[in-house]
């Protein structure tokens, strides 16, 4: 099969990942607000979809290069005979398992997926020597660290909307509902900024190896064709709403009022693009659940149904070993039928 053929189905598969992870992680954005009913349900997706765009083709592509050449070299994948089963692979294992998650309503990662599943392959595929082990480290660093920051942002957030509002009529319900609208904007950018990104690394990534695309010595420019597509896609997966995650995340963990709405999704946001802006690509749904979580416990820890929290963490932990298990049998699986 010649390099562009192989090129066109690759695309297709990473759009399909792309798609995927924009409906999985439309209940990062919107949850809050449908359950609150600070807006409704189809409104509010079409504005995340709208400022979705938006923030993934305007804001940068610091993550993209992150995922496009920080992982792996691809010059280094070239050598390597099939090398670019790498990538089918990974992209398979984590449509598998965010297909799986979402048809149970479980918040997991696509990060997580899409990581474990480019470790799986590459390590299986060309060994650890090929893995820039220093960057992942990085990468792994701030992926852990990101909700425990969302957890106490949260919890500081609200505490102080309590403190500014403890005084004020129940008017001030109407006031943070508006507000909820505008940190969910913000949201909506800072999460393209991030998710969609690491889909465009991985389409630029594959068209170096299959020698389509030849950057500049020391840089990685992600093509302007390639920023419209993720850009497009995931906002169209946001469209179509996970609602099943939505319920989870809005309702399954606690009573979501306004107030709870507009600080964990103002927290989610300053750290969702604060990782964006240095390239660390982070799971945005981790840090909404955790933000949410936080937001609860604010007003009162016994009101955050834990068990729910619980099964959560455990879909977290699990997420990155899953993938790369099931991106190394994919690979195998792949190389045995062609």
């Amino acid at each position: 099969m010649d390099p562009f053929t192989i090129a066109i189905l690759l695309v297709a598969v990473a759009l399909f990942f792309d798609y995927c992870n924009g409906a999985h992680d439309s209940s990062n954005i919107v949850a809050t607000m449908v359950s609150s009913r600070a807006i409704s349900p189809i409104w509010a997706l079409i504005i995340a979809a709208v400022f979705e765009f938006i923030g993934a083709y305007f804001l940068g592509t610091a993550v993209a290069q992150t995922i496009g050449k920080g992982i792996v070299n691809p010059e280094v994948i070239k050598v390597i005979p099939n090398g670019i089963i790498i990538v089918f692979a990974a992209l398979i294992a984590a449509i598998s398992w965010n297909l799986f998650t979402w048809y149970f309503g479980i918040p997991t990662s696509s990060s997580h997926a899409l990581i474990g599943g480019l470790l799986g392959a590459f390590i299986v595929g060309g060994g650890f020597s090929i893995v820039n082990w220093n960057r992942v480290a990085g990468i792994f660093l701030v992926l852990v660290a990101s909700p425990i920051v969302g957890l106490i942002l949260g919890f500081l957030f609200t505490k102080i909307a309590y403190f500014f509002s403890q005084r004020s009529s129940p008017r001030a319900n109407s006031l943070f509902k508006r507000l909820q609208v505008g940190a969910s904007v913000l949201l909506a950018l800072s999460h393209g900024t991030n998710d969609a990104q690491k889909t465009m690394g991985v389409i630029t990534f594959s068209l170096v190896v299959l020698g389509l695309y030849h950057p500049p010595s020391g840089t990685f420019p992600i093509p302007r064709w390639v920023v419209v597509a993720c850009a497009g896609t995931i906002a169209l997966g946001i469209l179509s709403g996970g609602w099943r995650i939505i319920k989870t995340l809005g309702v399954k963990i606690y009573r979501i009022r306004p107030i709870h709405g507009f600080t964990a999704q103002s927290s989610s946001a300053i750290i969702i693009y604060g990782a964006a802006l240095f390239g660390f690509p982070v799971s945005t749904t981790q840090i909404a659940t955790s933000t949410i979580m936080g937001a609860g416990s604010a007003e009162r820890p016994k009101a955050v149904r834990w068990e729910v929290v619980r099964e959560i963490l455990i879909t977290w932990f699990v997420t990155i070993p899953v993938t790369a298990i099931l991106s190394i049998f994919f690979y195998l699986l792949i190389n045995k039928l062609l």
